[in-house]
Parts: C-alpha cells; structure tokens; sequence
C-alpha cells in the first residue's frame, strides 16, 4: 500500500478532527432558542479548513513514537480554540469573510457571535478534559498548562495590534511586526501544536523547550506567506476577503516597509488613505496602496523575507527531526514545506 500524500493526509487528519468536534458538540434540543443556539456553535466548526494546526499536533506526535489515536482529541481542541478565536477576531477586525462565507457576526449579529465564540471557549476546555480518559490527570494538566500558555501569548500578540490600530501608529520597525507575529500567530500555529504533539509522545522537557525557536520561525514564514496571500492570492482559494489586511489596516511586513521606504509625499499619501476608519476607505484606495507596494517592491520584500524564515525553519527541522527517519517525521518534513509555500 502506497503512502498516503501529504494532502490525503491533511484529509485524513481534518476528517478525523472535524468528525471527533461534530460528534462531540451539543446536536439537538426541543427549545427553539438552544436549538438555534446549538446551529451557530456548529457553523464555523462545520466550515471547510485545512486543519494545518491540528495535523501539525498529530504529525509531531507520530513523529516522535506516539500513537495517532491518543492526539486526536488535543488537535480537535486546538481547532475549537481556532474556531472560536476567530469569532472573535472577525468581531475585533470587521472582517467580512471566514473560510468561503460570511463572517459569523455578519449573519447573526454581534451579540449572538460574542456568545457563540464564549460557547465554544468553553467546549474547548471540554475537549480537553476529556483527555484524561485515555492520557491520564497528569498528561492531561500538562496540555492544559500548554493551552493556557498559547492563549495568554496569542491574546498579547492580538492585544499589541489591535493597540497599533486603534492609536493610529504607523511607526513600527520589522522588529515590532516580529514580535507581534511570534505572539500572536507562532504561539497557536506552531509552537503549541508541536509542542502538545510532542507532549503526548512522552518527550522530555529539554526537548520540549528546543520546538520553541523552531516553531517561531516556522510561524513568522508561515504569517508572512499568509499576508502576502491576502493580497495576491486567490480568494475563493484562501477563504477570506482579498485585499482584506488593507481593509482592516493591519500592519502587516509589506505596510511597514512601504512606510519606512516610499519618500515623504508618498508617505503621506499612504498615511492619509491609511489613517481613515475601515468604513470610509475605498476599494480604489486599497488599489492606490497595492501600486504603491509594487512601486517600491514590497511583496518581492515581503516574500524574500518569507523565503529566509522558511529556510531558517528547515535548518531548525532538520535538527530535531532527522534523527527520526519514518513515513511521518516525512509528511511532516513536507507540511511544513506546505505551510510557508502554499497557494492558499
């Protein structure tokens, strides 16, 4: 029998994960509220992703001598974690689309969102308590400990930009845009994932502690190939509304160095375009703001960049992981290839 390929393999994982989710979440209730209740709490979970996360979890675990049944739970957690984070997320940026759809907020109203996204916070501790059944109470805390530590970083990381947005500050350096992405995107993509995938494998906490440059830097190529996507990349494909990091005003690696590079006139007039609210900037001043970027290069920038961090990342890999040579330390190596070259 042939070795599935790696996006048979992200198919096997989400399937598995989405399924454990589904099953596990609340289904049915004779009370017309609940009932609908129970409806919005399944709709992200129901929407197509490519479960990078939880395979990620899943894969390390493998990869180290774990068995594939005792990390499902945890990857099913780490996506109910990314479902509801992004509720709220959506809510924070006024973001239009999630995963090919409206956002949740836009179909039912801010109110119902924040309360779907609190819902699913709560089933994600659920999840994971569920571990002890076949983990044990003491691997079981560890994992937890490992959750707590994700969202206290992500929640920083967030915290950091939604404060460059509402302060109107367009002064950042590459440094500050690193460390806002190594908290809020590398902590819950990458270093947690590896790191809870390991955790059930048994690995010893030295080990442990090694995942965390290499998940940093895995996360930073992986952020800054997914900025470039919201740009250029096919929106049917990527899920989320082109164009949409403008949108939002996110500052995003091409943004500051746009900023830090065009000369004074047209710094101000990327600063003006920039400085108004979501509603009132235009589609035809996002394209102002793309010319601009090709103007001074900088999604070439941007995507030289990414280039760097994901070698860095695989020099990283080949440390930890060479010395495991299997079918999954494989797909593993070429998820995360997958991760900071992918299309979508």
């Amino acid at each position: 029998m042939c070795p599935l390929t790696l996006i048979e393999q992200l198919k096997l994982n989400n399937d598995s994960v989405n399924k454990f989710i589904l099953d596990f979440l609340p289904k049915r209730d004779k009370v017309n509220e609940i009932q609908n209740f129970y409806d919005m709490m399944r709709d992200y979970p129901s929407r197509p992703g490519k479960g990078l996360r939880s395979s990620l979890c899943i894969l390390t675990c493998e990869t180290f001598g774990g068995e594939r049944e005792k990390a499902i739970r945890t990857a099913a957690a780490l996506e109910v974690f990314q479902n509801w984070i992004l509720i709220h997320d959506d809510i924070e940026d006024s973001s239009e689309m999630r995963r090919g759809e409206p956002v949740l907020h836009r179909k039912y109203g801010m109110p119902m969102a924040i309360n779907i996204g609190d819902a699913l916070h709560a089933k994600m501790w659920d999840v994971l308590m569920n571990n002890q059944k076949i983990l044990g109470q003491s691997k079981t805390f560890e994992l937890v400990n490992e959750f707590l530590r994700m969202i206290n970083e992500t929640t920083e990381g967030q915290h950091i930009e939604l404060s460059w947005v509402k302060d109107k500050r367009w002064t950042q350096t590459e440094e500050d845009y690193y460390r806002m992405v190594n908290k809020k995107t590398s902590w819950y993509t990458c270093i947690s994932p590896i790191r809870l995938g390991a955790i059930i494998a048994d690995v010893e906490k030295s080990n442990l502690d090694a995942l965390i440059p290499f998940g940093s830097i895995l996360g930073t190529a992986f952020q800054i190939q997914d900025d470039i996507l919201n740009l250029r990349g096919d929106e049917k494909k990527y899920g989320k509304e082109q164009c949409g990091d403008i949108m939002e005003g996110k500052r995003t690696l091409m943004l500051i160095h746009l900023l830090n590079k065009s000369n004074p006139k047209d710094n101000g007039k990327i600063l003006k375009i920039m400085n108004k609210s979501r509603s009132k900037r235009t589609p035809s001043e996002v394209n102002e703001i793309l010319k601009f970027m090709d103007k001074y290069g900088t999604i070439d920038y941007a995507k030289t960049k990414a280039k760097k961090y994901a070698l860095e990342a695989k020099k990283q890999f080949n440390k930890i992981f060479l010395t495991k040579p299997s079918i999954q330390s494989k797909t593993l190596e070429e998820l995360i290839d997958f991760m900071v070259q992918r299309e979508w």
